[in-house]
């Protein structure tokens, strides 16, 4: 397949900001999501800015051949040239992500073949789906909330449908037990509860079903010096005490981001005293290999997340999925808050084979990986 007609334009995310959308070939339409909480670490969403590289793409005259997802390194090196850039995600996590995901989708259907097929036709293993069920943090507009970011859900049956139902049915449980009166950025519920008991709610349904029960504490979005929960402040080693003592009185199996994204052995502090929970990175390790690696050396992490967008060239990403595995480091392929209705988060996190898919439970944008992996699945 020959790359011959590409087109970008701006389009809303889930948040109503605007994200970009590229179709290669009028066949392969693709498009990235926005973070909300980001860390530092990650790619900028845009080279300059998101009308420049619309522009970039509006004017793509290269006839670049594409028949295999190793090809998307000719794309990238012509990314490089033109912009006189050392690494092709230079050219913005956002844009660089929307546009190799176009060409795939558009070599797939050339291909008469499924997205996750161009990338990996021997993928078997079906992810498990991690489902933001109350929310808080930065994700959350509520006088009364969590101060962390997300509390999940982890279901532990071996058909992802059948995950996908259990998810579902707990979070409408909660939902009718204590009506919200919104949801935030992610689907999750507003249900004014602290830290505690969003936690505790989850583990009355996890000694009672079969699932797992996490957090996302974000703790970077509350650190200064010191880690503030709500005008009450916590050093770097009551942090250390607080998060242990919740981990070992809730039972809670999933910790993200337990200490600042600079804090490496603080990290490998808690996962020394956490048992099999998994310690998980994401402002830590932001998608990056250089991040992985310093993550790997102080054995900080059992787990990372994976965000396409937080780095931006799929080859990249596919590479530190695999340096993961080589290491024993569980993946987690998620998505951001401000969604689209682009559901080939999906198709990446089966091909990459990643033991986790973190994509929600409740709104259309988040509904949308759901279903496709229901697809993906129905098809074996």
């Amino acid at each position: 397949m020959f790359i011959k007609d590409v087109r970008a334009r701006n389009i809303a995310d889930s948040r109503g900001e605007k994200t970009i959308e590229v179709s290669v070939n009028e066949k392969g339409w693709a498009s990235s999501p926005s973070g909300k909480s980001t860390g530092k670490y990650e790619t900028k969403p845009y080279y300059k800015n998101l009308d420049f590289c619309l522009r970039f793409l509006n004017k793509w005259n290269e006839k670049t051949r594409i028949d295999s997802f190793e090809d998307l390194e000719r794309v990238e090196k012509v990314i490089c040239k033109r912009l006189k850039l050392e690494r092709a995600r230079d050219f913005g996590g956002n844009a660089l992500f929307a546009f190799e995901s176009a060409i795939l989708k558009a070599l797939a259907w050339e291909e008469k073949r499924q997205l996750w097929q161009v990338v990996n036709s021997k993928a078997k293993k079906f992810p498990r789906p991690v489902g933001n069920v109350i929310g808080g943090g930065l994700h959350t507009s509520s006088k009364v909330k969590p101060v962390f970011q997300e509390f999940l859900l982890i279901p532990r049956e071996k058909s992802f449908s059948k995950n996908v139902q259990i998810m579902k049915g707990i979070y409408n449980d909660i939902k009718n037990r204590h009506k919200p009166k919104k949801v935030n950025d992610e689907g999750a519920l507003v249900i004014g509860v602290n830290d505690e008991e969003a936690l505790k709610i989850l583990g009355e349904f996890s000694s009672n079903m079969n699932v797992d029960i996490g957090t996302d504490i974000a703790a970077s979005s509350f650190y200064d010096r010191v880690y503030d929960y709500h005008g009450m402040e916590r050093t770097r080693e009551a942090q250390i005490e607080h998060i242990i003592f919740l981990m070992n009185k809730y039972n809670v199996f999933y910790v993200e981001d337990p200490m600042e994204e600079e804090d490496f052995s603080g990290f490998k502090e808690i996962r020394k005293k956490c048992g099999e929970a998994m310690i998980v990175g994401d402002d830590l390790s932001a998608t990056h290999k250089d991040r992985l690696m310093r993550a790997i050396e102080n054995r900080s992490i059992g787990a990372m997340i994976v965000k396409p967008n937080q780095n931006g060239s799929l080859l990249e990403v596919r590479d530190i999925v695999d340096m993961c595995k080589k290491h024993g480091i569980k993946t987690v392929m998620s998505h951001r808050s401000g969604e689209t209705l682009d559901s080939a988060l999906a198709d990446y996190a089966f091909a990459f084979q990643c033991d986790f898919i973190k994509c929600g439970i409740a709104t259309k944008w988040r509904e949308a990986k759901l279903k496709r992996m229901e697809e993906i699945e129905r098809s074996f």
